[in-house]
């Protein structure tokens, strides 16, 4: 049977403030991103949510980004390389001291938000995470767009790439993301992201928001965790990907 894993963006909440229901799509997802500090979650949020990913037998990823708390990390930092190095590696710190807590372990990194789309063509800050992750363990996956720069920088220090979709984004013809400034960049209706995340498991691809049908070579399909429906979106997929012969394993 041919698998894919299913990954969500978790642990987002920040103090008294909740966004998501990180127990309920542990249900359904085989691996989690989880948030370290800088776009969202405390320590508190973060440890909680480590111990209930190894709980569920979920793959624990650090999910790292700028340090943005305000704008929830989708503004892009300029930073010099050095300091993002840095910053990257503090976040890994900190995820690593309570996935351990918990009984868990770092399996793989995933940037957020606005660094994730930097490391698409942005050489410093797409060099800067794979330094902070040689320095940290060069052992760990990275899971990136398709074509991002970043999996070149990753390939040079031996460090495995491994490409993802997104179930609930629209797609621009040339592979890239909609950006979130834009009243379409959201997929909200459930039978058009089976649809598309069937054809992708089967096909290799992805219906753009244009009709065009792009390439895209991923191990992995991403929910967002803070999208109202994230939760039905991720059982749905999962439910539906079991139906067309394609199991769930992650890939970390």
């Amino acid at each position: 049977m041919p698998t894919i894993d299913l990954n969500a963006d978790v642990g987002e909440s920040f103090g008294r403030w909740q966004l998501g229901d990180d127990a309920a799509i542990f249900e359904s997802v085989t691996s989690a991103n989880i948030a370290c500090g800088f776009h969202a979650g405390d320590p508190s949020t973060i440890a909680a949510t480590c111990r209930a990913a190894v709980a569920a037998g979920i793959a624990i990823g650090a999910h790292v980004a700028y340090r943005d708390l305000a704008g929830f990390g989708r503004r892009f930092l300029d930073c010099s390389r050095t300091e993002m190095t840095d910053d990257v590696l503090y976040q890994l710190g900190a995820l690593d001291a309570c996935a351990r807590a918990a009984g868990g372990r770092i399996a793989y990194v995933k940037p957020h938000g606005a660094l994730y789309h930097a490391m698409v063509d942005h050489d410093d800050h797409a060099a800067a995470v794979i330094d902070a992750m040689v320095a940290f363990n060069r052992d760990l996956p990275i899971l990136a767009l398709p074509g991002a720069r970043v999996l070149a920088h990753a390939d040079q220090h031996g460090i495995r790439g491994v490409a993802e979709a997104f179930a609930d984004r629209a797609y621009n013809a040339d592979g890239t993301l909609v950006s979130r400034r834009k009243p379409h960049a959201m997929i909200t209706d459930n039978t058009a992201i089976i649809a598309n995340m069937r054809y992708l498991a089967e096909h290799g691809e992805i219906v753009a928001h244009d009709g065009t049908r792009v390439a895209v070579a991923a191990e992995s399909i991403c929910v967002h965790g803070d999208s109202p429906d994230a939760v039905a979106t991720a059982q749905a997929l999962r439910q539906a990907l079991a139906e067309a012969g394609i199991g769930l394993k992650a890939f970390a």
